[in-house]
């Protein structure tokens, strides 16, 4: 029975949006397949991992026949893009085989049961349902992604915090040592809920969403479950529990002393200065003062680095030092010509990097020693 036929690209692109979250290993070995859903000419492809599951959909099904079957979703990306641009591909189902064909090149998939395939479980009601462009909310995803903690054994800190407010959604990610901060106002929001998002998922947004102002993402919340619908996609994913950190505690306030530096000026000389730092300790000393700001960095080998760079602070002298790499994440990630250091003439004290076009927008990071 034949499932598919249309250009290698038509099927390759919602192929591609559901892969990514494919794992070559799993518990179980049904979830390295792709579900392939067939109802007329209505086609859809779904992924899941068990934590997030994506689904797309297209028109490019053949005949009136109700159809479903899983494949290695790997093996079939793989094979559609070693297929020639040009040209039809043909996709059908013959038993337990999945045949492959484009010109005179023929594959043969083994397939797995579509009745096994685990699927996620929708709420019937949701607790918040708004929705945003979905440019904002790729932009909100990249403002603080970087801080998200990785295989912490604080779970929650493992994932973003999605914080909605009446008219607003906030986005918070830490990992104990930095904390970022955005948000944006929304119409049409009027819940109050806090809930923390998967670190994988918060992944597959930024892929999958466009740039486009225009377009717009549905967000539906609940207890222990998130769903965004945009396009033609859909990503449900389970929440995480636990309780974050309270970040209003974190964010300093009352800072009064402040500089404003060139992002890329400031990016250019500590990626100079972190050359000589070591694998284990990234430390970068940065000395305030009788507006200078020196960067300098040292070595088990006493190999040193120094750079001076001059800004606009005549107040107290500083001497503390950061992890370079938490400086670089949040340059690299914002958008802007420049950004402001607010500081504490303290060498325990966080520093806190604001914007000027953006009063949400707030980084902090915690000094080290070195």
């Amino acid at each position: 029975m034949q499932l598919i036929q249309a250009t290698r690209d038509a099927v390759l692109k919602p192929l591609t949006m559901v892969v990514g979250i494919v794992e070559r290993r799993n518990t179980l070995p049904i979830l390295a397949n792709v579900l392939i859903r067939k109802q007329g000419n209505q086609l859809e492809f779904l992924a899941n991992d068990l934590e997030v599951q994506i689904t797309t959909r297209a028109d490019f099904g053949v005949g009136d026949e109700v159809q479903s079957t899983t494949v290695a979703a790997r093996k079939l990306l793989d094979i559609l893009r070693a297929l020639p641009e040009s040209g039809d591909v043909r996709l059908s189902l013959d038993e337990a085989k999945l045949t492959v064909q484009a010109g005179r090149s023929r594959f043969a998939l083994q397939t797995l049961d579509a009745a096994d395939y685990p699927t996620v479980t929708q709420a019937e009601q949701w607790s918040a349902s708004f929705s945003m462009s979905q440019k904002a909310l790729k932009n909100l995803f990249n403002q603080v992604h970087f801080a998200m903690a990785q295989q912490d054994i604080r779970y929650y800190l493992n994932g973003l915090l999605l914080v909605l407010e009446p008219g607003r959604v906030r986005a918070v990610a830490t990992d104990g040592h930095r904390l970022a901060h955005s948000g944006i106002a929304v119409e049409g929001q009027e819940s109050a809920l806090d809930v923390i998002i998967p670190r994988k998922t918060i992944h597959e947004m930024q892929r999958l969403l466009s740039d486009d102002e225009q377009a717009a993402v549905q967000i539906d919340v609940t207890t222990g479950q998130i769903r965004f619908r945009f396009d033609d996609i859909e990503v449900v994913s389970k929440l995480v529990e636990g309780k974050f950190p309270d970040y209003r505690r974190v964010i300093p306030s009352g800072y009064t002393r402040h500089f404003d530096i060139a992002r890329d000026v400031l990016q250019s000389a500590l990626q100079r200065t972190a050359i000589l730092t070591t694998d284990k300790l990234k430390g970068v000393r940065l000395q305030l003062g009788d507006n200078l700001l020196r960067l300098s960095s040292s070595n088990a080998e006493q190999e040193e680095a120094r750079e001076e760079l001059e800004v606009d602070y005549a107040q107290e002298s500083l001497d503390v030092a950061f992890n370079v790499s938490y400086l670089l994440d949040v340059l690299s990630n914002i958008k802007t010509d420049s950004v402001r250091w607010s500081v504490q003439p303290d060498a325990n004290a966080s520093v806190l990097i604001t914007l000027a076009n953006d009063e949400e927008f707030k980084y902090v990071v915690m000094p080290m020693r070195i």
